[in-house]
């Protein structure tokens, strides 16, 4: 039957199958009349686009499909599942040409409720590029709405002084402390500590390395390992045949856990994520004097205004960079001259 109930909706459902195309959506209404009327416009509809030769109405519902078929292999890709379930209710039930700058402006509103503006741009950015690729790669629609986001306050900058550091490591278990030590040695993010494997090691060339895939900017990342990183893949030595970092055996799949949580407050350490440990890698590296375009490729970073957050950090050596016009004018030290 083409006109049907579900039991989770209170809406009559259709299901329609023209041209070997199969339409299985709802109709938006209780009401049986008005869903039959719903029914036979979209038929109508799907013959005359097939003898009109025009493009095929397509769902937010397809797009979704497609896109997470593409991409499969994005580091952030069950995060993106997370927010495209999120979204369903507001999107789910429509086509793509429905989606119009006043259903962004209600997902927008909705969403800002629940969080921050920098997590509210995240969905909406993640419907941006669904609809921008329904436009310009499968040709699915022939304009997409304005997305607009909100503005966003500078990235943090948040990271522990070594003497904080020590008294974090202090109250960390052991499993633990390595993870974080080699966090702070390295600056890789969470994610590629913890899956770090054996295969990614030469401990006899001193270097690691993070694979395209992996990292969250599609490129691989090289490793120099440093005698705080050695030490600590040392002491990890022979616990697991793959993985490097392990609990009772176990590959590690947190480290943002109890234990963690409540080392900080032990060590009287507020408003600090374990992300942070990369902010202060960077900032440490910046006033050892490492310059951008190197920080730039031991952090892994695409760009190099990511890298210049750090910048006011290492005042010593724009210092140095400002002296050497000194000389230029001899004889003028820019004091008032006497008249």
């Amino acid at each position: 039957m083409s006109l049907y109930k579900r039991k989770d909706s209170s809406c009559w459902w259709i299901k329609l199958t023209v041209l070997g195309r199969t339409i299985q959506r709802s109709t938006g209404t209780e009401d049986k009349v008005r869903a039959q009327e719903f029914h036979d416009r979209l038929k109508a509809q799907l013959w005359e686009e097939h003898r009109l030769g025009r493009k095929p109405s397509r769902s937010w519902a397809e797009a979704v499909c497609r896109w997470i078929d593409e991409t499969s292999d994005k580091a952030t890709h069950k995060e993106d599942l997370m927010k495209l379930r999120w979204l369903h209710s507001y999107l789910g039930e429509l086509w793509l040409d429905q989606i119009t700058v006043q259903v962004i402006d209600q997902i927008k509103e909705a969403k800002l409720k629940q969080a921050s503006r920098a997590t509210t741009n995240r969905y909406l950015a993640l419907v941006r590029a669904i609809l921008i690729r329904a436009r310009d790669e499968w040709e699915w629609i022939e304009r997409v709405p304005k997305v607009k986001l909100y503005k966003e306050s500078a990235g943090r900058e948040r990271s522990l002084m070594p003497e904080q550091a020590r008294l974090l490591l202090d109250e960390l278990p052991e499993h633990q402390r390595d993870v974080v030590l080699f966090a702070l040695a390295t600056g890789l993010r969470q994610r590629n500590v913890l899956m770090l494997e054996w295969g990614q090691v030469n401990l006899e060339l001193r270097h690691a390395f993070v694979p395209g895939w992996q990292s969250k900017n599609g490129r691989p990342i090289s490793v120099p390992l440093n005698e705080l990183a050695m030490g600590v893949l040392t002491r990890q030595g022979g616990k697991h045949p793959i993985r490097v970092f392990t609990y009772q055996g176990r590959p590690l799949e947190s480290a943002n856990t109890r234990a963690w949580r409540r080392a900080l407050v032990r060590a009287s350490i507020e408003n600090f994520r374990w992300h942070d440990l990369r902010h202060t890698w960077a900032t440490w590296q910046r006033q050892a004097g490492t310059p951008t375009h190197e920080l730039q490729k031991l952090g892994g970073w695409r760009t190099v205004a990511m890298v210049e957050r750090y910048a006011h950090l290492a005042p010593d050596q724009l210092a140095g960079a400002a002296a050497r016009l000194d000389g230029i004018l001899p004889g003028y030290d820019l004091a008032t001259v006497a008249e």
